[in-house]
C-alpha cells in the first residue's frame, strides 16, 4: 500500500525496517533556526534523516523575495538522492508541529513528481504515545538516484497571483492565524495585513485537539464550503512565507480536493514590493 497523504504512527512503525522507507526529520523553529537539528540530535524516530528548512527546502531570501524562496529544484533533488530517497521509495516526512514544517518537503517531493510522499499524522507527538521508539543514532544511508518529473505548474509568483485575482480566476487561501491575517499583529514580517480579496482559513483548523489531521470527509465539507462551487484547480494557497501554506495543501488533497496551488512566495514576497496592496480587514 502506498501512502501518499498522511500515515499513521501503527503503520511506519511496522516499516521501520524496510529499507524501500526513506524517514526525514524536519522539525524546524522559525525563532531558532537550529533548533529542529538539535531535537533531531537529542532522539528521532530510527532511520530518520534530518532535512533544514532553511538550508535544504529554501533558497537564500533576498530583498525582493520572500522568507522562504523555492529551492534550486536541481539541488534539492541530488539532495533528495543523497539521502538514499529513489522514485520507488516511499518517504514519510514529520515534525512536531502538527505537519507545519513536513508538509513543505511533502509538497516539494510531490512537486517533483515523486506521489509515494506521506506526512506522519500527529507528529513525533502521536509517534511518543504510542511507545515506539526513538534513537540518537545517526542513519546509515546508502546513496540513491533520484530522477525528478518538476511540475512548474504548481506554484504561481506574486504577478500571477495578482492577475489572476484581478480576472477572478483564483481563490486565494491564507493559513495564516486570524490576528495575522487582519494586520493585528506582525511577528514576524515587517508590513502587516493580507493580500486583497483572500481567504483565511488557518491551518490549525485542519487539526483535532490531538494534533492529527481531522478526517477526509470533515476537510473536504470545510473546504467545500469554503470555496463553494469552484474547482480545487482554482485554489491557490499562501500563508507567509510558502511554508505552512502547504498543510492547506495537504488538507485539501487528504479530502480528495485534488490539484490547487501553491503562491510560493507568499506574504512575505507579496509587500516585497511597496506598490502591491494591502488590506487590513477582519
Amino acid at each position: 500500500m502506498a501512502y501518499t497523504t498522511l500515515i499513521p504512527a501503527a503503520a511506519l512503525a511496522a516499516q521501520l525496517q524496510n529499507p524501500q522507507w526513506i524517514i526525514i526529520d524536519c522539525r524546524f523553529s522559525l525563532a531558532e533556526p537550529e533548533l529542529g537539528f538539535k531535537n533531531y540530535r537529542f532522539g528521532h524516530i530510527p532511520r530518520a534523516r534530518y532535512a533544514d528548512l532553511n538550508r535544504d527546502l529554501s533558497s537564500q531570501p533576498t530583498t525582493l523575495t520572500g522568507r522562504h524562496p523555492l529551492p534550486n529544484f536541481k539541488l534539492l533533488s541530488q539532495k533528495i538522492g543523497a539521502w538514499g530517497v529513489t522514485n520507488r521509495s516511499q518517504v514519510v516526512v514529520y515534525d512536531d508541529a502538527g505537519g507545519a514544517f513536513a508538509g513543505r518537503l511533502w509538497w516539494l517531493l510531490r512537486t517533483l513528481g515523486h506521489e509515494h510522499v506521506a506526512v506522519l499524522d500527529g507528529g513525533l507527538q502521536a509517534w511518543n504515545r504510542s511507545g515506539f521508539p526513538v534513537t540518537t543514532a545517526l542513519p546509515v544511508i546508502a546513496p540513491a538516484h533520484f530522477r525528478p518529473y518538476l511540475d512548474e505548474k504548481a506554484w504561481l509568483t506574486a504577478t500571477e497571483v495578482e492577475n489572476a485575482l484581478a480576472a477572478r480566476r483564483i481563490i486565494l487561501i491564507d493559513a495564516r492565524t486570524p490576528e495575522r491575517y487582519a494586520g493585528k499583529v506582525e511577528p514576524i514580517d515587517p508590513v502587516a495585513g493580507h493580500v486583497p480579496k483572500a481567504i483565511n482559513r488557518p491551518l490549525q483548523r485542519n487539526l483535532a485537539a490531538d494534533g492529527a489531521f481531522l478526517p477526509p470527509e470533515q476537510l473536504r465539507a470545510q473546504f467545500t464550503q469554503l470555496i463553494g462551487n469552484a474547482s480545487p484547480k482554482q485554489v491557490v494557497n499562501m500563508c507567509g512565507s510558502g511554508v505552512t501554506a502547504c498543510h492547506n495543501l495537504l488538507a485539501m488533497e487528504h479530502a480528495g480536493l485534488s490539484g490547487a496551488k501553491l503562491y510560493a512566495g507568499s506574504w512575505s514576497d507579496w509587500i516585497s514590493n511597496r506598490n502591491r496592496a494591502v488590506s487590513r480587514e477582519g
